[in-house]
């Protein structure tokens, strides 16, 4: 019922006189149009239209009507702060409808949706994965000191890091890192990922703003593209966005601003 609720006001305001009324309310009336009104746009957020849904739509009507006629006899309605309210609403409706009404005249096609899919899948062609242990320390000579053990195999990295990492997002899982391409990494990070090989260390301790991490590549993989179908959802309302954003961007570069 809250959905109904928001959008009681917008109908209540046009109620033709000589149009069958559903109920009135201390002789006000609440109009059958205004109520087909209502319905429709309740069907266009994908409600159904049933006996149920007017009756509580009628009940709804009643109420909202009941509530209005109580704010105007306070002169709640001549209060600034409802005045400004009633605008920035007024705005907001508006706004919404315009953005909607340009998606409808502009929308994104599946020829649209086919060409980006295929530009962010070249993109993605060659990019590599990888699955990454690190262990976090805060100075040179301790990083120093971990990596020899490492590489003298005198103790298990993921031994290692639940001792020493400072990082408390992976010291816990022995420093293991989801899969992610370099490029989610800080540099230097993400090149002395890219340059070490599968199943080995990094030849030295990397420092970043973080401190200083000893990094091991457990194993690589090519960035899998998902299909088509998949992405397809959030390509299109990504696509909406931006066109939106440009659509706003023209309007304002027209308007006389001073």
């Amino acid at each position: 019922m809250k959905r109904i609720a928001m959008l009681t006001a917008a109908i209540l305001i046009a109620s033709p006189v000589l149009a069958q009324n559903i109920a009135t309310v201390n002789g006000k009336a609440i109009t059958q149009k205004s109520m087909d009104q209502f319905v429709e746009l309740l069907k266009g957020q994908g409600a159904t239209d049933s006996p149920e849904l007017r009756k509580q739509v009628k009940e709804e009507m009643i109420n909202r009507q009941v509530m209005v006629q109580a704010a105007e006899k306070e002169g709640i309605a001549k209060d600034a702060n409802v005045v400004t309210e009633l605008e920035l609403a007024r705005q907001g409706i508006l706004v919404r409808a315009l953005m909607a009404d340009y998606l409808k005249k502009n929308a994104i096609s599946d020829a649209d949706l086919k060409a980006e899919y295929d530009k962010l899948k070249k993109a993605e062609e060659g990019v590599m994965e990888y699955r990454v242990r690190h262990i976090l320390v805060e100075d040179e000579k301790n990083a120093n000191d971990i990596l020899a053990k490492l590489k003298n195999k005198s103790d298990k990295f993921e031994d290692l890091a639940k001792k020493n990492s400072k990082d408390p997002g992976s010291a816990d899982k022995g420093g293991e890192l989801d899969w992610a391409p370099a490029t989610n990494y800080v540099e230097p990070f993400a090149e002395a990922v890219k340059a070490t090989a599968k199943g080995a260390l990094a030849d030295k301790p990397v420092k970043t703003q973080f401190g200083w991490h000893i990094i091991e590549v457990e194993d690589t993989r090519p960035v899998e593209i998902p299909s088509f179908d998949k992405v397809r959802p959030q390509m299109e309302e990504r696509m909406r966005q931006q066109t939106l954003a440009k659509y706003q961007q023209a309007l304002r570069d027209k308007a006389k601003i001073q």
